[in-house]
């Protein structure tokens, strides 16, 4: 999976964090998730427990986007067959299908593929009848994949208005707020799209708390923001955004753009959601492989949010803690943990939280831990922000020369300064995203 990992694993706690990671990702892959919560039998859907019986609904129609969405439609080929008359998904990692249209989108920054593909997902969408049940894929990715802007904002706007936010640190919350308020599928509207049709929706979350008005932007939930939300977030952080995309914003903070959908609006009566997999997925397989190599766990937390630098401080504190005290668990020790963390200040476009969170910790390794310990920070999407890279797999000798890693973090050199140690992790596509994961392995070597 790893396509360095010989190089990574340079010592037996880089490679035990290098496993954990893997095992993760592999655990949030949609093979493995829909094989254990997706079944079809006697023309019965059975997903997460909740049965579809088919013989109820008219034609099956798949859409969607994200990360995921090629695999899904793949498996769900597998299972339903000929039974999927028709769909369209984008996403950024396309698989073989036969039934099922694949449009091949770019991720993070969306390009024309992912627009045509939206319209395409639209369109399909609003032919539904009322009998017909729509399954719909929503995932990690889904935001820039599924990209429909409105008519008077442009995919150039919407491309720069993506780089902006995020190299100014926003939340993805926070952007996902915006997106919605600038799109004709995000906040409810493919579900308004589909009414009065049946929407079933399979998300796999790469939110924090997995609300489901926020991954993918929600595009068959209800929206709980507004347009002067939007509007919020773009003077909060003082971004500097495109002038159609400021004056549509502001057009629908006074009411001369119609609202996203909200709660209680009959369109989503015959909507319903599953999540099947999110952060926690990733972190339970992780803690369960580090158990079969003889370690002791803490599972710390799947909501991390905030400053990477600052949280990546606390994680390393909490693994002193148990090194020192045996509280709250004793070394051998994983502390395993995932969220979406931030970096806090403008950034190159190389440089991804999860660098910086892996910097952070080296640095911390140096005053708090030192030797026989690893943390891996890597985002199961493959991708660390807009990095080429997924993240890093750092030691106690990676912040060695203290002097020179203090001054690539706070110059937001962490590309350069991980590279030139070779601590970057090489990855790619992986075909899932469930947020990122954070695994620091502590103790004495031998004892492994």
């Amino acid at each position: 999976m790893i396509e360095n990992r010989d190089r990574l694993a340079r010592t037996p706690a880089r490679e035990l964090a290098i496993e954990c990671v893997e095992a993760g990702i592999d655990a949030a892959h949609p093979e493995a998730v829909l094989k254990d919560k997706f079944s079809v039998n006697e023309n019965r859907l059975q997903i997460d427990g909740t049965t579809y019986d088919l013989h109820e609904y008219g034609d099956i129609i798949l859409v969607g986007g994200g990360n995921v969405a090629g695999h899904v439609a793949a498996r769900l080929e597998t299972l339903l067959g000929d039974q999927i008359s028709e769909g369209v998904v984008v996403t950024d990692d396309p698989v073989p299908t036969q039934h099922v249209e694949v449009v091949e989108g770019e991720y993070p920054v969306p390009n024309e593929q992912c627009m045509a593909g939206a319209r395409r997902v639209l369109q399909l969408t609003e032919e539904a009848d009322r009998e017909d049940l729509v399954l719909t894929v929503v995932s990690g990715g889904g935001s820039p994949l599924l990209s429909a802007p409105v008519a008077d904002v442009s995919l150039t706007d919407l491309q720069e208005l993506t780089r902006l936010l995020f190299s100014e640190g926003v939340e993805v919350e926070d952007i996902n707020v915006v997106r919605k308020h600038l799109s004709a599928i995000k906040g409810g509207k493919l579900s308004a799209a589909a009414a009065p049709a049946n929407v079933v929706s399979l998300v796999f979350s790469d939110v924090v708390g997995n609300p489901i008005g926020a991954v993918a932007s929600g595009p068959t939930a209800p929206d709980t923001t507004t347009f002067d939300d939007a509007l919020r977030v773009l003077r909060q952080h003082d971004v500097n955004v495109p002038d159609r995309v400021y004056r549509h914003l502001e057009r629908g903070s006074k009411g001369r753009v119609e609202e996203t959908p909200k709660p209680g609006e009959t369109i989503f009566d015959r909507v319903s959601h599953h999540v099947l997999a999110d952060g926690m997925t990733a972190l339970k397989a992780a803690r369960d492989h580090a158990q079969t190599r003889g370690l002791n766990t803490l599972l710390f937390s799947s909501r991390l949010r905030g400053d990477a630098r600052e949280i990546a401080k606390a994680h390393v504190a909490a693994a002193e803690e148990c090194r020192v005290s045996n509280i709250p668990v004793e070394p051998p020790l994983a502390l395993i943990s995932g969220g979406q963390t931030t970096i806090m200040t403008p950034r190159r476009s190389d440089i991804g939280p999860n660098q910086v969170f892996a910097l952070s910790s080296a640095i911390e390794f140096q005053q708090r831990l030192k030797t026989n310990v690893a943390l891996a920070s890597v985002a199961t999407d493959g991708f660390d922000g807009f990095a080429e890279v997924g993240g890093a797999v750092v030691d106690g000798e990676t912040g060695s020369e203290q002097q020179e890693a203090w001054d690539a973090l706070n110059a937001n050199d962490t590309f350069d300064y991980l590279s030139r140690r070779d601590d970057l992790v090489k990855l790619g596509t992986t075909g899932t995203n469930v947020n990122d994961i954070h695994i620091l392995i502590v103790d004495e070597v031998d004892s492994y």
